[in-house]
C-alpha cells in the first residue's frame, strides 16, 4: 500500500479472516482493476465515517467501484456468512455455546433520507420521520437478524418475522426472547411461540422518570444505529482482539 493508512483500514489479521468471504473471483482476474483489500478499505471508510459515496478520498478506489463491489457482496450474502461465523467464534471465546438459546428484540427509528422513499414513515413516540430498524441479537449483543420497515410500523408486528429469521439463523436453538413494553400483547407472544420462542417482557419500574435502562435491552442500543456492514466491522475488531 503506497498511501498513508486511514484508521478505518482493515488490519492484516482482520484481512486474513475476511478475504476468503469477499473473494467472489480470483485476485488476478483480468477484470479486476483495483486490489480487493483496497476496495474493502473503501467500504470501511464510508461505513466508519458516514461520508457520501462521492466523497470517497482520491487515494482509495473510485466510489462507484467500491459501491458496485459492495452491492455484489451484499447480493452474494457474504456479510451474513461473516456475521454467522464471527458470532460463533466470539461466543466460543467467551465460554458460550456456538448458537444462543436467548435473544433480545428491539428497534430504533432512524432519520429518513431521500433513498428511504416509500419506506419512510412517522414515529409518533419518537417524533421522528424515517425508517425503523428491528433487530434481534444474542445476550452478548451479536447480531442474529434484522428487518427494516417504515417508522410508523409497530414493534409487536415484527415479532413473527424476527422470530422466523432468528430460528433460521441459529438452527432453532433460541428458546426465549427478552423484549420491552413495545412488544406486549397476546399477538406478539403467540407470534414468537409459533417459532418455539417464549416471549418475556422486561417490566418498567413502578416510578419511571426519564430514561430507564431495562435489563438486557441495552445490548441492542449499541448496534441499532449502524448500517449492516458496520456490524461486520465491529465484530471483526472483536475477533482480532480474541486472536491476538
Amino acid at each position: 500500500m503506497d498511501r498513508k493508512a486511514y484508521p478505518s483500514d482493515v488490519s492484516d489479521e482482520e484481512w486474513a479472516l475476511v478475504a476468503p468471504y469477499l473473494t467472489l473471483m480470483t485476485e488476478d482476474a483480468p477484470q479486476r482493476e483495483y486490489p480487493l483489500r483496497e476496495v474493502f478499505n473503501g467500504l470501511r471508510y464510508i461505513v466508519g465515517t458516514g461520508a457520501q459515496w462521492r466523497w470517497m478520498p482520491h487515494d482509495l478506489p473510485p466510489w462507484h467501484v467500491v459501491y458496485q463491489q459492495s452491492q455484489r457482496w451484499i447480493k452474494a450474502g457474504v456479510f451474513e456468512s461473516l456475521v454467522h461465523d464471527l458470532r460463533a467464534v466470539l461466543r466460543i471465546a467467551d465460554g458460550r455455546k456456538e448458537s444462543p438459546t436467548a435473544a433480545i428484540l428491539d428497534s430504533r427509528t432512524l432519520q429518513s433520507t431521500p433513498e428511504s422513499g416509500a419506506r419512510a414513515g412517522y414515529d409518533g413516540a419518537k417524533r421522528r420521520k424515517g425508517s425503523k430498524v428491528h433487530l434481534a441479537v444474542d445476550t452478548l449483543g451479536h447480531l442474529l437478524a434484522l428487518c427494516v420497515t417504515a417508522a410508523d410500523e409497530q414493534d409487536r408486528a415484527q415479532v413473527s418475522e424476527l422470530a422466523k429469521r432468528v430460528q433460521e439463523e441459529t438452527g432453532e436453538t433460541v428458546e426465549i426472547a427478552f423484549v420491552d413494553q413495545g412488544y406486549t400483547g397476546e399477538n406478539a407472544a403467540d407470534a414468537a411461540e409459533e417459532y418455539g420462542i417464549r416471549h418475556e417482557v422486561a417490566p418498567l419500574p413502578t416510578a419511571k422518570k426519564g430514561f430507564v435502562l431495562l435489563p438486557r435491552r441495552w445490548v441492542v442500543e449499541t448496534l441499532a444505529g449502524r448500517h449492516f456492514p458496520a456490524f461486520v466491522i465491529l465484530m471483526l475488531k472483536n475477533v482480532a482482539e480474541v486472536l491476538a
